[in-house]
Parts: C-alpha cells; sequence; structure tokens
C-alpha cells in the first residue's frame, strides 16, 4: 500500500479534507480512500479570523474522512490563501568551487534554499521560491543546468509570500483540530497540480481559481510557473448583487444564482418569473429572471476585465497557447467560461479534477470545488515543477542502484582487501551524500 496522503482545503465557503494515495496500477493518479467536508466559520476571504470556530470546521470536516476511510489522520497537507498571498521575482546565485565538476541536484538545492533566506517584506514569510531559468557563467541559459559545467550558477526565481500571522493562524487551528501541517501550498498552485496537464502547462496556460471571496491566478509557460496574482472578487460579490437588486435575503440569493442564474444569451431569449416566498406573512416576490441573467452577466463581465487586466500584467498574454482554465466553486455558474472568453479573447474550458483521479472516485470529487482539496493530495507525489520530479526519480534511481551494489558485494569473495576498502569507502560517501 502507497504512503497515505490526506489534504485540507479551508475555504471561505467549506472546509474539506481528502485522503488518498498513489494509485498502484498508474503512478501518476490518485486513489481516493476518503473524504469530508464541513461548512467554514470563522474564515474570511481565505484567512482565519476565528481560530476556536475554523477549528470545529476542521475537525468535523477530518471526523467525516476518517469515518468515511476508516483512517485516523495526524499530518494534512494545507493550503493558505487572501489577498496577502503575493508573488514577485528575485534572482539568486552561488559561486561552484571548480568548473571542472558538473552541476548537480545539491547545487540546485543549495540555489533555492538560499532563495529562502532572503528578506521578505515586514511581517510575510516565504512559501513558495521556485526557478525560472538558469543561467551559466553569465551566458548559457537553460531550464536543467544539471549535469553541465561552470562555476557561477544563476537563477530568476518566482517567490511566494504570505502574512506571518495568517501562516500562524492555520497552524494554532489545525493543532487545535488535533493535527499538523506537513506541506503549505498557495491555493492556486495546489489547483493546477489537479487540473492542468502537462501539455496545457508547456504550451502556455493561464488557471483561474474562481472562489466565492477570492480569485487565485497562476500562469505556466514551457511547463514552469511563471506568474501568480490574486484578486479579492468572487462568487459572493454576484449573490450580494442579486440580494441587493432583487431585495432578497443572501440565502434567496444564493439560490436565485446557482438555479437560475443561466448566463447567455439563450438564457435572455426566454423570459420566465420566479416566485420568493415573503418573510413573516409578507407577499411572495416575482423576479423576472432575465433581469436576474444581466445582473449576474454584468458582474461576471466586470470580474472579467480584472482578469484580463492581470493577465496583460503578467507579460505572457501572447504565449498563453492553450488559452485558460477556469475552475473553482463558482466556476459552475453555467457560461462563465464563454463570457470570460469573450472578455479576454483567449480559448477558455471549464477545468474538472478528474484526470488524476482513479476511475471509481466519487463523483462529488470530480467538481470544480474540490480541486485544490484534490491537488494538496496529489502533491504527496507530484511536484510543481517537472524538473523536480526528474530529480526526484532519478536520486531514487541512484539509491536503488546503490543498494543493489551493496547487496552483490556481500555475496563477493574478492581477495583483493584493499580495492574492496576503496569499494566499501566511496558507497559510503555516496549514502552521505544523498
Amino acid at each position: 500500500m502507497s504512503e497515505i496522503i490526506a489534504s485540507l482545503d479551508i475555504g471561505t465557503s467549506k472546509v474539506c479534507v481528502v485522503i488518498g494515495a498513489q494509485s498502484q496500477y498508474d503512478p501518476n493518479k490518485l486513489d481516493v480512500l476518503g473524504m469530508g467536508s464541513a461548512v467554514a466559520d470563522g474564515i474570511v476571504r481565505g484567512m482565519i479570523v476565528n481560530i476556536d470556530k475554523a477549528a470545529i470546521a476542521v475537525k468535523q470536516a477530518l471526523e467525516a474522512a476518517e469515518e468515511d476511510s476508516g483512517i485516523n489522520i495526524n499530518i494534512v497537507h494545507v493550503n493558505i490563501s487572501g489577498k496577502h498571498v503575493m508573488g514577485s521575482c528575485h534572482h539568486g546565485s552561488i559561486t561552484r568551487d571548480s568548473i571542472e565538476e558538473e552541476i548537480t541536484v545539491e547545487d540546485i538545492k543549495k540555489l533555492s534554499n538560499d532563495m529562502y533566506r532572503i528578506v521578505p517584506p515586514l511581517g510575510t514569510e516565504i512559501v513558495h521560491a521556485m526557478p525560472q531559468e538558469y543561467t551559466i557563467d553569465y551566458e548559457i541559459v537553460t531550464q536543467d543546468p544539471v549535469g553541465m559545467s561552470g562555476v557561477k550558477l544563476e537563477a530568476n526565481f518566482h517567490i511566494i509570500t504570505a502574512k506571518t500571522h495568517a501562516l500562524q493562524n492555520i497552524h494554532k487551528c489545525i493543532k487545535k483540530a488535533g493535527v499538523e501541517a506537513e506541506i503549505v501550498m498557495a491555493s492556486a498552485l495546489a489547483a493546477s497540480l489537479a487540473i492542468l496537464s502537462h501539455e496545457e502547462q508547456e504550451a502556455g496556460v493561464c488557471l483561474i481559481d474562481f472562489g466565492s471571496s477570492m480569485i487565485n491566478i497562476v500562469i505556466f509557460f514551457d511547463a514552469i510557473i511563471r506568474y501568480t496574482a490574486t484578486i479579492p472578487l468572487g462568487g459572493d460579490l454576484i449573490t450580494s448583487d442579486i440580494q441587493q437588486s432583487c431585495m432578497v435575503t443572501e440565502r434567496q440569493a444564493e439560490l436565485l444564482k446557482v438555479k437560475f442564474g443561466s448566463i447567455g444569451s439563450n438564457a435572455l431569449t426566454t423570459q420566465s418569473v420566479v416566485t420568493i416566498p415573503g418573510l413573516r406573512n409578507r407577499r411572495p416576490k416575482e423576479i423576472i429572471t432575465t433581469n436576474l441573467v444581466k445582473i449576474i452577466e454584468a458582474r461576471v463581465e466586470e470580474i472579467g476585465t480584472f482578469i484580463h487586466e492581470e493577465i496583460l500584467h503578467s507579460g505572457f498574454y501572447d504565449k498563453l497557447v492553450a488559452g485558460i482554465v477556469v475552475t473553482g466553486g463558482s466556476a459552475n455558474l453555467p457560461a462563465i467560461p464563454a463570457i470570460l472568453e469573450q472578455v479576454t479573447g483567449l480559448d477558455t474550458r471549464l477545468g474538472f479534477p478528474d484526470e488524476y483521479l482513479e476511475e471509481g472516485s466519487s463523483k462529488q470529487l470530480r467538481d470544480p470545488s474540490y480541486a485544490t482539496a484534490i491537488g494538496l493530495t496529489l502533491a504527496g507525489f507530484k511536484a510543481l515543477d517537472y524538473r523536480e520530479a526528474y530529480y526526484r526519480s532519478s536520486k531514487s534511481a541512484d539509491l536503488n542502484s546503490t543498494k543493489k551494489n551493496v547487496k552483490k558485494e556481500k555475496k563477493s569473495n574478492f581477495s583483493f582487501a584493499r580495492i574492496l576498502t576503496k569499494t566499501k569507502a566511496f558507497l559510503v560517501d555516496d549514502y552521505d551524500e544523498n
């Protein structure tokens, strides 16, 4: 049985837990063993504002997932989101001892680890440091310098930071719920693991995680994360517009948005009336669906404009061959992809987190609202950067090869003691390096 992995998606509207393991039949897929969810409380715009209330919601989701799977969870992968999660570009470099020795994975790790030592803006911490292209001796530019020669190794990094107090609140919250975090990952990056194919990432794609209170954007090009951004708008804003324009309660507005908010020209040609029960013996309200559609369409177009401006600001608009993939709970609103395509001019599809799910998984998990939770679980064996995945597999192969050599050495009765001693010393050094 593969290692058990549990994810915890702390969202504004719901808290979700997914328990799974790497599939035995396809190493790229997730075998879901159980899941659980609870209504979020104490969370505003992706940030925990009441630790006790949020901990209760997290514990409810954990207990539901544990009951569903029959597995007790102590460690989770958790997301972090909010407008405080920001991306920026930084440059890093190291000077190696010798030009004769090849650049190794250890050199890459040293350069990456050094980036976590830079001083971020006051009150923030570095969550991710993701390399772009590397430069060797000021001349050679490559995506993967391992095996090449050079003294000066440099790289541009995309750094994602988050507020220190927000990270601390997450750790305090989940600790009260009885678990600890092994990985903390930005929500959009987690969603990308569940939604995007390698071909899309290589061609150039913009993932939009459309949540209830927040829109997270991540742009890939040449299979590398190039840009991230957060827009403090979401599906709740559409609900608020309906509530104010139609003079209904928040719950009624949400139902109207979900059940009757079919955006598009087809909806506008069909006029019907929706009757809403009145409060405390007041007369029922009648709402014309065409008016409802116009309210929703106007707000989605405005949000699409903000998304368009953010993509233009990234500098990668002309490189997004795969266009836009929109996911998240609010992406379920009918025809949102069509409106985003119209506003941005980029091909747009709705992203379902089912590509990496084992067959037979719950249909509920195939909803866009579970993209982050599934991505966090996949993070247990799937890397954000294809180069990291390659380094992991290479290291694993080297370790297995070394172990086989050790076994063969034990069986051998080779009589040259001096050579045997040197061989053992080499193997010991190899183990120490790994």
